[in-house]
């Protein structure tokens, strides 16, 4: 069990880490093609595209097959979505394929802890992969940064092979040729997953009965006290950490005048900022207490509009990197919660694609209003404002429902419950 499990964190970490590198290289080839800033968010928004649209498709296959299997075919498809860039497809296509291979990934990726371990493991469990994860942004940001920096392709393009044209003549074509080893790599960790021997009735195939019973399953996770909480909670973090990606990018160019090799290190900043979180949580905070860590979230939103008033780098590691530590502290708890009543009240796979649809329903929407108020040319203090104080606001009203789901019945007396 637990070298399955190791596995499974090393298949997931290079797998996220060729994801977040991916993107930062595909970032500046959008700034050498000239493309107008708020296209930039749009390549997040075409990755996350294929989570909504599949949401009803993704649960059954992950269930349908072993999840290392899974894991194993979605690895492929990403790397057929990198190789496109080398057919000079554009950015955000490519982009969107490697976003359909890991919506397809990661119901497999989360569905398989709830195979593989008890509940009570689960937060344990949780903050090592979200930990890994995050380390892999972190890691994914600075090589992502660091592969399209002139003296890193000049290195990269000075490999020759003997007698061999292998047609790698420019720095962004030799960065693909780094993300693609590491796909690959993340690929044969996948063959070693072991089979939890965990097998889910027949999958349903008529894509009419799968949109309906994805839809039972969606109001299920909903109107269950504990899970809509969770589920709301995760929900406006993935928009909310996608967005804020984003945001500091703009503002370490506009607010601190870093280049953008430089500017991708205050992203790593904050993504250690949440591994630290995450291992925290991991540590303090048990599945029975996970709703108590709810009120970080509204002192996020509040943290990140101080941003506005930080104009020094020194300034900003400290306060992107206490960010980051709110945000993984109480978004470990969030997700093992969410993954213990889905796994209670209906299959792994269905659950996490439950799970999917809003959380990439929410970045989707939230990068897409980000897009436009950089289209409408609004002030980024503005949009920094805007951003903080809704976080804090919908944080504030997910702790009033809460309060009133508990006055009315103890919903905490769900946590641990035998899966029915």
């Amino acid at each position: 069990m637990n070298r399955g499990f190791y596995t499974i964190m090393a298949a997931q970490f290079f797998s996220s880490l060729a994801d977040n590198a991916l993107l930062f290289v595909a970032i500046d080839l959008l700034i050498s093609m000239k493309s107008p800033g708020w296209i930039t968010p749009l390549l997040k928004l075409s990755f996350v595209l294929f989570y909504v649209l599949l949401a009803a498709f993704v649960g059954a296959f992950a269930d349908s097959l072993p999840k290392g299997r899974v894991m194993f075919i979605a690895n492929l498809i990403k790397i057929s979505g990198c190789l496109l860039i080398f057919f000079d497809v554009h950015p955000l296509l490519a982009y969107a394929v490697v976003g359909f291979g890991a919506a397809v990934y990661s119901p497999a990726k989360y569905g398989i802890l709830t195979e593989l371990l008890p509940p009570e493991k689960l937060v344990a469990a949780n903050g090592w992969i979200e930990g890994l994860t995050v380390a892999s942004i972190i890691f994914g940001t600075v090589m992502g940064g660091a592969l399209v920096s002139g003296r890193t392709a000049a290195f990269l393009l000075s490999f020759d092979l003997p007698f061999i044209d292998t047609g790698i003549d420019t720095p962004t074509e030799a960065a693909l040729c780094v993300v693609v080893g590491i796909y690959v790599l993340a690929t044969l960790f996948n063959l070693k997953i072991p089979d939890t021997g965990c097998r889910y009735p027949h999958q349903e195939h008529n894509p009419i009965k799968l949109v309906t019973d994805f839809a039972n399953c969606y109001s299920l996770l909903w109107k269950d006290k504990l899970g809509q909480i969770s589920l709301a909670v995760t929900t406006l973090f993935w928009g909310a950490a996608a967005t804020l990606q984003f945001i500091v990018l703009e503002w370490a160019k506009k607010s601190l005048h870093l280049p953008y090799d430089k500017a991708t290190s205050l992203v790593g900043v904050v993504a250690i900022g949440v591994a630290a979180g995450a291992v925290l949580s991991a540590c303090f905070i048990s599945l029975r207490k996970s709703l108590s860590v709810i009120p970080l979230g509204i002192a996020m939103g509040g943290i990140v509009m101080g941003m506005t008033l930080v104009h020094s780098v020194w300034l900003a590691y400290p306060l992107l990197i206490f960010v980051g530590v709110l945000s993984g502290f109480f978004l470990v708890p969030m997700n093992a919660l969410l993954q213990h009543r889905g796994h209670v009240l209906m299959s792994a796979g269905h659950s996490i694609a439950v799970q999917n649809f809003n959380e990439n329903l929410s970045i989707l929407t939230m990068l897409a209003i980000y897009s436009l108020m950089l289209r409408l040319h609004l002030e980024l203090d503005a949009i920094i404002v805007l951003f903080g104080l809704f976080v804090a606001s919908v944080m504030l009203f997910i702790m009033r429902k809460h309060a009133a789901n508990q006055r009315e019945h103890d919903s905490l007396a769900l946590i641990g419950e035998a899966k029915h």
